[in-house]
């Protein structure tokens, strides 16, 4: 199993868990959670935000309850919380955790937040030339200063930086939060962490690309039932439309049928089709990274005894940190 390298042994050990949204990262979680008898450190930039529950599929009361969930629910919809926030939170919960002799598990998709997390220095996403058409396309389709309206939703700090006629600087800095899902101005301000303070041992899950977008159709559905567009309704009656998290997956397609822009049956296909999207530019993040070793999802669950063993078998002092009830 990847992730540890020679030389490093002083380094203390990590558990990462990564891959698309609705793959089944958190019942994996919580499933090793019990294991290793530890805890998880959520890595997803939305569940951060109180009453955004529904909408970022958070852990259940009764999941959280039996698996103590850090970086969950910690501030409000309309404080801005950057890389450097997160990982300025997090390490110390990560800290406590190792001086109690157990070994963290780090969860979620989005991949600035891993990488800022476990490598400490953050590089912004490489080209994406298909993404980029299509926000050139964008920009032709809806006239110009559309993109710039845009970022000065997603990335206020980007554009404030940014001269509304600047399209190269404008596209790239869409480029980075399409792409990682956190906006530049982020990045930018976390570069400055540089050490790797982590021995990670990572696990990458997904399953075949069809059975994906099925339970992502199915997520989606739940999310609905759930109560999704009471949620959203209730954040912008308190919070109001323009926050940057109602621009983030879940929240902004319902948020448009909510302001009359199309209709509740648009919204449902548009979330849909926009979680499928996210879910091929959350795999093609972490692909890059040849430390990951990959499972694949099984329907018997098979697959987290597997992963359970693998880790065993890597990391440090397996009988004294692995639960054996």
């Amino acid at each position: 199993m990847g992730g540890r390298e020679e030389g490093e042994g002083e380094k203390r050990p990590l558990i990462v868990i990564v891959g698309p949204t609705a793959a089944g990262k958190s019942a994996l979680a919580i499933h090793l959670a019990r294991l290793f008898d530890t805890e998880i450190i959520s890595a997803d930039s939305i569940q951060v935000y109180r009453g955004m529950d529904i909408g970022t599929a958070k852990p259940s009361g009764e999941e959280m309850k039996a698996v103590p969930h850090h970086m969950i629910s910690i501030i409000e919809p309309d404080t801005r919380f950057s890389v450097w926030d997160y990982v300025s939170r997090a390490r110390p919960v990560i800290t406590g955790l190792h001086e109690r002799g157990k070994i963290p598990i780090v969860a979620g998709g989005t991949g600035l937040y891993v990488r800022a997390l476990v490598d400490g220095l953050c590089e912004a996403p490489k080209t994406d030339w298909i993404l980029r058409k299509r926000l050139l396309s964008e920009e032709a389709e809806h006239g110009k200063g559309y993109l710039y309206r845009r970022l000065c939703e997603v990335d206020p700090v980007s554009a404030g930086r940014t001269k509304p006629n600047d399209t190269v600087r404008i596209i790239r800095s869409l480029e980075v939060y399409e792409s990682g899902g956190v906006p530049l101005s982020d990045i930018q301000e976390v570069h400055g962490f540089k050490e790797r303070p982590y021995d990670p041992v990572i696990a990458g899950i997904t399953m075949e690309r069809k059975i994906l977008y099925q339970k992502i159709e199915e997520r989606v559905d739940w999310m609905m039932e759930a109560g999704l567009e009471a949620e959203v309704r209730g954040l912008i009656a308190v919070h109001g439309g323009s926050i940057l998290p109602m621009r983030r997956l879940g929240y902004k397609q319902l948020a448009g049928y909510i302001k009359g822009m199309y209709s509740l049956e648009d919204a449902i296909r548009l979330l849909k089709r926009d979680t499928r999207h996210y879910a091929k530019r959350q795999l093609t993040w972490f692909r890059r990274d040849n430390r990951i070793r990959w499972y694949t999802a099984k329907a018997d669950l098979s697959h987290l005894e597997e992963i359970g063993r693998d880790m065993r078998s890597v990391l440090p002092n397996n009988e004294r940190s692995v639960s054996h009830e």
